[in-house]
């Protein structure tokens, strides 16, 4: 197993109790150095800074699984790994407080103008004045992107005592006092803060620009802890220095250095109201610790009985081994007839099935099966030559 970008010490405390062998980096690799090394990894784990691209993961044949120890996966060819039959695991959930807290503080320094503060009494000034200064209590939040983190950041948002507005795409149950707008242009027009919650779906590329942000309030603030790709930095510059948008923080980018201690270029530097944080909305140690119980638990699951729940590119199953049996995955094109083809083998071997479960999603297939008797090389070789079998695994 492989582990990249300086996994958290409790993942690879549970993988090598789990009979794992771990090999650990704390940096990101390019893609040319991670096809270097993949050869003979079983197990991959990335962060957010690594790309696995199909490349990679022709260079790959005996990997069978890869963890994105973050939220998001846009950084994985998923439909080129589905063929492959390699599994991805992600941690959707664990991070989410982390991100919230940080929007919450975000929102306080920008409305207190700590950072102007801050600078000045590092050089020496005293300025203990009020002006443009706020509370965010009263004051109107708008959420564009509701889901696990925007939902948990408009209940805390309320608790301060803020009007909570939100609009996503799909339809979302508004929680506590929040209020669901028809457009995002609606809400931009009513909001004193705007920050962005989306996923990294294509689609989402450079969808917050020039007119977006000409149609916020004057003197509004801007936040994104999202996707770095799915804002125009050059025109929130331009907003913030011609003054109708008063500040912003910014916690990702289209381009991050690659390790610690690389330069960090942005067109947002040098504006003192504007926060800038290396993507850290994740990276507490709480965050860190779950995200890595979370995406190990998913990988020694999955290698020791097939367990694929909650993977972001193949069907979700979960069947618990009766006793005495042998079990059998087979990731399969998903085409008519597939079922009836592996069980005539097994009948044919004179195999008997305890118990099967089928899951498809889009062009694939998978299935597992316990069998009471033992299997044959011979029976194994006809289900690995099917036509339509993309990889056979035998846990042991």
């Amino acid at each position: 197993m492989l582990l990249l970008e300086q996994i958290h010490p409790d993942a690879i405390a549970l993988l090598t109790s789990a009979g794992f062998e771990v090999e650990s980096l704390d940096r990101a690799l390019d893609e040319d150095e991670l096809i270097e090394r993949i050869g003979g990894v079983t197990l991959l784990g990335i962060r957010s800074k690594t790309n696995v691209t199909q490349r990679v993961l022709e260079a790959a044949p005996d990997l069978i699984a890869v963890g994105a120890f973050c939220i998001g996966t846009n950084q994985i060819d998923l439909h080129a790994a589905a063929e492959r039959g390699v599994t991805v695991f992600n941690a959707p959930y664990s991070n989410t407080r982390s991100v919230v807290e940080l929007a919450i503080a975000e929102i306080v320094a920008l409305t207190r103008r700590l950072a102007d503060k801050n600078a000045l009494m590092h050089a020496g000034v005293w300025d203990k004045s009020a002006d443009g200064a706020h509370e965010v209590r009263g004051r109107t939040l708008g959420i564009v992107g509701y889901g696990n983190i925007g939902t948990q950041l408009s209940v805390l948002a309320e608790d301060l005592g803020m009007r909570v507005l939100f609009y996503d795409t799909s339809d979302r149950l508004a929680l506590g006092n929040a209020h669901r707008c028809e457009s995002m242009a609606g809400l931009l027009a009513e909001s004193d803060v705007v920050t962005l919650h989306v996923d990294g779906r294509a689609s989402n590329d450079s969808f917050f620009g020039v007119a977006e942000f000409a149609k916020m309030r004057p003197g509004s603030l801007f936040l994104n802890l999202s996707r770095g790709f799915v804002v125009d930095y050059g025109a929130l510059r331009e907003h913030i220095e011609s003054g109708h948008i008063a500040g912003a923080a910014v916690d990702v980018f289209p381009v991050e250095p690659k390790k610690r201690g690389d330069e960090f270029v942005s067109e947002l530097r040098g504006l003192s109201n504007v926060i800038l944080t290396p993507h850290i909305g994740g990276s507490t140690e709480e965050a860190q610790q779950d995200i890595g119980r979370f995406v190990a638990g998913k990988f020694r699951d999955f290698v020791v009985d097939g367990a694929t729940a909650m993977s972001v590119n193949l069907p979700g199953i979960s069947l618990p081994q009766p006793p005495n049996t042998h079990r059998l995955i087979l990731i399969h094109r998903n085409v008519p007839g597939v079922m009836a083809t592996i069980n005539g083998i097994l009948a044919d071997h004179k195999v008997n099935v305890e118990a099967q479960l089928l899951g498809t999603r889009g062009e694939v297939g998978y299935v597992v099966t316990d069998v009471s008797a033992t299997y044959t090389d011979e029976m194994l070789d006809q289900l690995r030559g099917l036509p339509e079998t993309i990889r056979l695994r035998v846990p042991s």
